[in-house]
């Protein structure tokens, strides 16, 4: 038998009970991180549970969309659960991403739970050095 000590958690399980699973309507969203590393930004989320092939990552002119789905365990006949806190469904996040993005190039990689992608800068929004040219000397202008 479980003991359980925190009881927020059973504030946090009644109110999960209440608004009611995600689904594909209606789904729950996903915590993430993001920042710039060097030539990258870098997004993660945290999205443990969920196979690799349950996770969908899309881009639409500048919008990235990433859904995971947390399916149930297949259980025999004879299991009865005692307890279930871990939320299953639909968790899905949209971030608008700046036009200094490459988004034709970006990684993905999913590990330990935390799906991480890789957004590299585009070449245009990189700081560069512009040279100034010698001047070809006095003109005249006539008129």
């Amino acid at each position: 038998m479980l003991m359980r000590t925190d009881p927020f958690r059973e504030l946090d399980r009644m109110t999960q009970q209440l608004m009611g699973p995600a689904t594909w309507s209606k789904p729950s969203v996903m915590p993430m991180d993001a920042y710039r590393e060097g030539d990258d930004y870098v997004v993660a989320f945290d999205i443990p549970g969920v196979s690799a092939d349950a996770i969908d990552i899309d881009v639409e002119r500048n919008m990235l969309t990433v859904k995971a789905e947390r399916r149930p365990a297949a259980k025999a006949d004879d299991v009865k659960v005692e307890l279930s806190e871990r939320p299953l469904g639909v968790f899905s996040r949209q971030i608008v991403l700046a036009d200094t993005l490459d988004t034709e190039r970006i990684q993905a990689d999913y590990d330990a739970g935390v799906l991480t992608l890789r957004i590299p800068i585009a070449e245009r929004a990189k700081p560069r050095k512009i040279s100034i040219g010698a001047g070809s000397g006095r003109k005249e202008i006539s008129g």
